[in-house]
């Protein structure tokens, strides 16, 4: 059974345009345990993903991607050169965990923040609860359809 899910990234670390570009990606540098446990507890082959840029204006849905493989130790944690080191983690006890996920289908329009707030049908997606932070979140399947069908893709 397909789960759907959203994921956060900011446009100037990576844009969803660099993912069409490269296909496919591993999403390291999650450092939150709820975000990190549903990567490697939950999202599974062929789930689908709302690729979300944050951290711009307006905050927006750019495109649908799927999980292309599962979770696995997120290397970047145990990098001293990269900005996601974690000097706790090591090979026995990684700490962090990724998935990869591939490009599928880019919105016809962009889903912007301020529209998805306005559409009563979304009410309850997480996304749209006050404080909600997390960079990787559950959505249901009818709200996954209603962001596709408000992005122009069915």
């Amino acid at each position: 059974m397909t789960s759907y899910w959203l994921m956060k990234s900011e446009p100037h670390v990576y844009p969803w345009e660099q993912l069409v570009e490269d296909g496919h990606t591993h999403w390291d540098g999650v450092r939150n345990y709820q975000a990190r446990n549903t990567m490697r507890d939950d999202m599974k082959i062929g789930d689908i993903v709302l690729f979300y840029h944050s951290n711009c204006k307006p905050p927006h849905i750019a495109g649908v991607a799927r999980v292309c493989k599962e979770g696995y130790p997120d290397h970047t944690a145990q990098d001293p050169s990269s900005k996601y080191f974690d000097e706790k983690a090591s090979p026995e006890n990684p700490r962090w965990m990724m998935v990869d996920i591939e490009a599928m289908q880019a919105m016809d329009e962009i889903v912007s923040l301020p529209e998805l707030k306005a559409n009563p049908q979304l009410e309850g997606m997480p996304l749209l609860a006050k404080g909600q932070r997390l960079s990787v979140q559950p959505v249901s399947e009818d709200h996954y359809n209603e962001v596709c069908r408000m992005g122009g893709i069915e």
